[in-house]
């Protein structure tokens, strides 16, 4: 059963060139009428995913800072109503660190939001401009100081290895970072994604992506820096104070069913991935037809669902138990995961087995997708 709750608010600031989907403005939204359509659509799930209370909920997409905090207010009072909250529940929200959106903060504390998920992306004025962003540094602290006032948790986010950045580079920027005192960080490496505007400027030239060995420099110095300061790693690009962990992404990296409501969100509900419609005039129009924003709902076979799983997991500085793995999708080891290929990267220091617990190395992290493409069983299990 879903313990956590995924809502996706579609509207932005301002349209922006570097993605591919946060593209729509917030000029003459109709609150009314979203909140009407999202609480639909929270009761559609909720007749189909319910019997245990919510450990967490996020507010995520494209600038959800943005809402109304009466707006956050009913839909969370919607959902406590339909499932319930733990003690202890985590409801996070996605921000810009811009002084618009910190003079909510305030208010949508009292709204309910507990955690905040602030894209700081660089303290580098150059960087952010190059990153599409709308912000400056001098707004980034500003925003930041407001939500450690109104919020016990934070979580800033960076983004590093973007184009002649150097490991003396970083390490300075990083430094800066862990001086903030926050308890989590999300430290991502720049990754040129496909139909992007980066995609666009690397293919004509524009500039061109960090090589390999300079990233895996910069990696190592993340990783030093944040052990350092007591914020290791506790999934590929997350760090954490111990009991900080966000316990929202949590689920999906250990693969746990969650519910997705809003314009393109992704679900997943007792064996089925759930995807709601992109398009707000689309999501609206399927909401009203149909009593929810559902675009499609796939059963997934035995063989995607326990190699999601697996390749999930692994991500995890915590690993996977492959035996229980096996057990949950009603499968034997040896269709799951090569023992042989295990045993060589075990000798080859890049994975280890803890009795039936596998988990990758500091040394295996940088080289992840390819290790996991040895280790990992993509066709020998029937769908």
């Amino acid at each position: 059963m879903a313990r956590a709750l995924y809502i996706h608010w579609p509207f932005c600031v301002k349209k922006c060139p570097y993605c591919d989907f946060n593209s729509h403005v917030r000029d003459g939204v109709d609150f009314a009428a979203w909140q009407k359509a999202l609480v639909e659509d929270m009761r559609y799930e909720a007749q189909l995913a319910s019997g245990e209370r919510l450990h967490s909920i996020f507010f995520g997409g494209g600038t959800p800072s943005l809402m109304p905090p009466a707006l956050v207010s009913a839909l969370l009072a919607e959902a406590e109503r339909l499932w319930g909250f733990e003690d202890d529940i985590e409801i996070t929200l996605e921000a810009n660190p811009s002084s618009v959106e910190a003079d909510k903060f305030g208010d949508l504390r009292l709204a309910g939001i507990n955690r905040v998920s602030l894209g700081l992306q660089s303290l580098d004025d150059d960087a952010l401009q190059f990153l599409g962003r709308l912000h400056s540094v001098k707004e980034s602290l500003s925003a930041l100081d407001v939500a450690q006032q109104n919020f016990d948790r934070v979580s800033c986010d960076l983004i590093y290895a973007r184009p002649k950045q150097t490991a003396e580079m970083w390490q300075q920027e990083l430094t800066t970072a862990l001086a903030f005192g926050t308890d989590h960080l999300s430290l991502y490496q720049l990754t040129i994604e496909p139909n992007t505007r980066f995609a666009t400027d690397v293919r004509i030239g524009k500039f061109a992506p960090l090589d390999d060995d300079p990233s895996a420099d910069l990696f190592s110095v993340t990783q030093e820096l944040t052990n350092a300061a007591g914020i290791p790693m506790y999934e590929v690009s997350n760090h954490a104070r111990c009991g900080q962990e966000s316990r929202h992404n949590l689920t999906y990296w250990r693969y746990q069913d969650y519910i997705g409501i809003g314009p393109g969100a992704h679900g997943r509900r007792n064996g089925m991935a759930t995807l709601r419609h992109k398009k707000p005039e689309n999501y609206l129009a399927s909401v009203g037809a149909n009593g929810s924003g559902l675009k499609s709902e796939q059963k997934l076979g035995t063989s995607e669902a326990a190699t999601e799983a697996l390749l999930m997991g692994l991500r995890l500085s915590e690993g996977v138990d492959v035996h229980q793995l096996a057990d949950r999708f009603n499968l034997q080891v040896p269709q799951l995961i090569d023992q042989q290929q295990v045993s060589l990267m075990e000798r080859l220091g890049y994975v280890k087995q803890d009795g039936t617990r596998l988990t990758v190395t500091p040394q295996g992290i940088p080289v992840l997708d390819a290790l996991l493409g040895e280790l990992v069983h993509y066709d020998l299990v029937s769908a």
